[in-house]
């Protein structure tokens, strides 16, 4: 682990849960010279993470603030522009196989650096342990955390706020994070999920499309139809049909987008099509995806990272919906439109039907549906 360098009302709480002593928060941020947020989810909580960071950013105008990310979050952070400094959690150079003594060596070392930025407050979005402990080890006389139902013992007691307002499973997630800034006083009343990125990444991209067919003047739709998760997952032969009719019926190329675990299946989607689409999965970083995203005109992909980023961009994107919230995770505006195959039990937000691992309303998905609104969002954004 190393750090990369970069060129509200206090809610109720249960008399067993709210914090016994500590500095109050809202009294003290004027005087911050210092903050550290700490965010260790997926990089789709990392981007619905940048209202907030956006909001504390105008809060304390003058703090040097930091974030706290693991490494496949990297590039997301260190080009915001509203941060001084990232963080970040790697895994060990040498794998499982690290000398023991070696990593408390390289722990002491990450740690130290982390506590010589003398934070004023470290605030943790999530519920887990790790952070808490980060949190804590940070050093920050004044910590902010969410808080755990099973935290109870230890963990809660770490922070001098918990966050625990009601309602939060009817709120957008980025409205969701920006509660955290509750202890500060910080409300933002239209929250927007908005991504500035260095023209340098779009160049980036730009080269990226030129050298794979795609040039300056040639419009393109990307589709993204994998997931960290496979309950969120729609199929090939249903994928294969949405291209096939994109690329028959209108001027647009389609581009696949993933992982470089996801390549292979990619590679499979893209010779199932009767004309093959550009295959990029696996073969951008995550700051050029989001290159890539900006210099699309329509974005159409499951729930998972690359939606939310390309919502970030300001890319109209149609979000394929299944067994998770559209309330919670769909981006909002009139350029984003969910589809989902409209089943009853919808939204289970389970991890598949019966926690199998497996949707059937991600199964049953008709092409159908995403080729309609393909059409309405294209007749409707003007890109047709």
């Amino acid at each position: 682990m190393r750090p990369s360098k970069r060129n509200g009302d206090f809610p109720e709480l249960s008399e067993s849960a709210q914090p016994k002593s500590g500095p109050d928060p809202r009294a003290s941020s004027s005087s911050w010279k210092s903050v550290l947020l700490i965010q260790l989810g997926d990089i789709g909580d990392v981007v619905l993470t940048l209202p907030t960071v956006q909001a504390l950013r105008s809060h304390c105008p003058k703090a040097r603030i930091a974030v706290c990310v693991r490494e496949k979050a990297r590039d997301i952070m260190e080009d915001c522009p509203w941060l001084d400094e990232v963080f970040v959690v790697s895994k060990a150079p040498g794998g499982k196989s690290e000398n023991p003594v070696d990593k408390l060596l390289r722990y002491a070392r990450w740690f130290s650096d982390l506590r010589s930025r003398h934070f004023d407050v470290a605030i943790e979005l999530r519920t887990g342990t790790r952070g808490a402990i980060l949190a804590f080890l940070s050093g920050a006389p004044c910590r902010i955390g969410r808080f755990a139902e099973d935290g109870g013992l230890w963990r809660n007691r770490l922070f001098h706020a918990l966050v625990d307002p009601p309602g939060e499973m009817t709120q957008y997630a980025i409205e969701h994070n920006l509660n955290i800034l509750r202890p500060l006083g910080i409300r933002v009343d239209q929250p927007e999920l908005v991504f500035p990125i260095p023209i340098t990444r779009i160049e980036r991209a730009k080269q990226i499309l030129e050298n794979a067919g795609i040039s300056g003047g040639d419009e393109f739709v990307v589709f993204h139809p994998f997931s960290l998760w496979p309950f969120k997952e729609w199929t090939i032969l249903e994928g294969a049909r949405l291209i096939d009719s994109i690329q028959e019926k209108t001027p647009f190329r389609v581009v696949i987008t993933g992982a470089a675990d996801e390549r292979e299946r990619a590679g499979i989607l893209s010779r199932t099509c009767k004309r093959a689409p550009l295959n990029l999965a696996g073969q951008t970083t995550i700051g050029e995806l989001s290159g890539i995203l900006k210099c699309a005109s329509l974005f159409i992909g499951v729930d998972t990272a690359a939606l939310h980023m390309a919502a970030a961009v300001g890319t109209p994107t149609i979000g394929l919906f299944g067994p998770s919230s559209p309330v919670s995770w769909a981006p909002r505006g009139a350029a984003h439109q969910v589809v989902s195959a409209g089943l009853a039990c919808m939204p289970c937000r389970n991890k598949g039907c019966d926690n199998s691992g497996q949707s059937r309303c991600m199964q049953t998905l008709s092409a159908d549906r995403v080729i309609s609104a393909f059409f309405s969002r294209s007749a409707c954004i003007g890109i047709c």
